[in-house]
């Protein structure tokens, strides 16, 4: 699959901006699933795993009857609208394009100060912020490098085939890692 961005446009103008605006929304469409450091939000447990256990919570509470008295326990309905955002992994964590992750991202900031959709197109990469990340991502990095070697549209093919898997980052993920600030 060619990448949306070397696809031809159209003759006239008119038609080529067209397409062009249309091709650029389809490449951002396809980047919402990319975070700045080269990660792939479904891979994530918040929407995959964590989700459906959510969902069976929530299923459960309700067989109980939780929905029908709950609301008399103290803190049940900021805790029920909280576990029904879990159960929608788009209200979980939308991504960090769309103001999801953590707000304090080194690499976001870096990325977007620098003009990079993904830090992997960046002449420093890896830099010491993703030396760091990848030690609690053993993929990152190899990953980037993959992104490199066969492009965006058919790495990201390759991550939908990885989430059918069932896998997640949270399996193979290695605490204490963290992201320098600056």
């Amino acid at each position: 699959m060619e990448s949306v961005l070397q696809k031809p446009l159209m003759i006239s103008a008119k038609s080529y901006i067209h397409s062009r605006e249309r091709a650029l929304s389809d490449y951002m469409t396809e980047l919402e699933c990319v975070t700045y450091c080269g990660l792939y939000c479904d891979l994530c447990g918040g929407r995959g795993r964590i989700s459906e256990r959510a969902q069976k919570l929530r299923q459960s509470m309700e067989e109980e009857g939780y929905t029908v008295w709950g609301d008399g326990i103290p803190g049940f309905s900021e805790f029920w609208l909280f576990l029904n955002n879990l159960c929608d992994p788009e209200k979980a964590c939308p991504g960090c394009r769309q103001g999801g992750g953590p707000p304090f991202c080194s690499i976001r900031k870096c990325c977007q100060k620098r003009g990079f959709d993904i830090c992997v197109f960046c002449e420093d990469y890896p830099c010491h912020r993703i030396t760091a990340l990848g030690k609690g991502y053993p993929t990152l990095i190899a990953d980037g490098m993959r992104i490199k070697e066969i492009g965006i549209d058919k790495w990201i093919e390759e991550q939908r085939k990885r989430v059918k898997t069932g896998f997640i980052y949270a399996d193979i993920r290695c605490y204490p890692y963290s992201v320098p600030d600056d």
